[in-house]
């Protein structure tokens, strides 16, 4: 059987391989050396669509090796993935810790996060990377960029999360988010103050460079996929169900 696994983040990729979920982020993360370790962020698709990706050419050689072996990795594009995958095509998505272990979460209906405090901080994930800021909820962030008059600077899909957002007036009682708002904690407020002031503006960028501090602690509400007018939601279990069904997935990605 083939499984076809669309990676996001660090990169974006899609990749064809006889591997299910959980030993294909195990070797993406480990590599089949010993010494490489990288935490990562797929998702499975179905196969077949569209005429954009050679589909033939994973059937002839995503095969068994000689000695009988799983064909671990089959890439079969390294660029534009995510324009040219629907949304019907996505079925789970998978969060990898560096130490190979692999968080699976359900597409849901999306729905406007119950949360919302009237801004959003989030982390675009692919294929741009910055963290920004942005007085408009998920969905309306996402038709925003993807299809707002803003075509200069759009793209033609989006997968991002929403990231958690702490009590400025309390925050030592943030809970366990590590060291995402151990610095440049003013020139974020002064980003959202930015937005609060003005009609005009929807987004602010606050980090060019965030990817290597995203941690899997952070994220809220869960992972968004965007594409035309259409958006599918991977809702982020709760701490609590983390405890109670992932306690291993979540002690590795230092949520407990």
């Amino acid at each position: 059987m083939i499984h076809f696994y669309v990676i996001f983040a660090p990169s974006e990729a899609l990749i064809a391989s006889q591997l299910g979920p959980k030993d294909f982020g195990m070797y993406m993360a480990q590599g089949s050396k010993k010494g490489s370790a990288e935490q990562l962020m797929f998702a499975e698709i179905d196969g077949g669509f569209g005429e954009y990706f050679d589909w033939d050419h994973a059937e002839k050689r995503c095969v068994r090796h000689e000695d009988g072996r799983l064909k671990n990795s089959l890439y079969l594009s390294i660029y534009r993935v995510i324009e040219h995958t629907p949304l019907e095509a996505y079925k789970m998505v998978y969060l990898v810790t560096k130490d190979g272990r692999t968080l699976s979460l359900e597409k849901e209906e999306y729905q406007t996060p119950e949360n919302w405090k009237g801004f959003g901080l989030y982390k675009e994930l692919s294929p741009v990377h910055p963290l920004i800021v942005s007085s408009l909820n998920p969905k309306a962030l996402a038709d925003y960029i993807i299809n707002g008059t803003t075509k200069k600077i759009s793209v033609p899909a989006l997968i991002f999360t929403d990231i958690k957002v702490i009590d400025f007036d309390d925050m030592q009682h943030s809970g366990n988010i590590g060291g995402m708002y151990d610095r440049n904690l003013d020139h974020l407020k002064a980003c959202i103050a930015s937005l609060q002031e003005s009609d005009e503006k929807m987004t602010k960028t606050v980090d060019r460079s965030f990817d290597s501090k995203f941690t899997y602690q952070i994220i809220d509400n869960g992972i968004y996929i965007a594409r035309d007018r259409s958006i599918i939601f991977f809702r982020m279990p709760s701490r609590e169900l983390l405890k109670a069904s992932a306690y291993d997935w979540g002690r590795s990605a230092n949520i407990f």
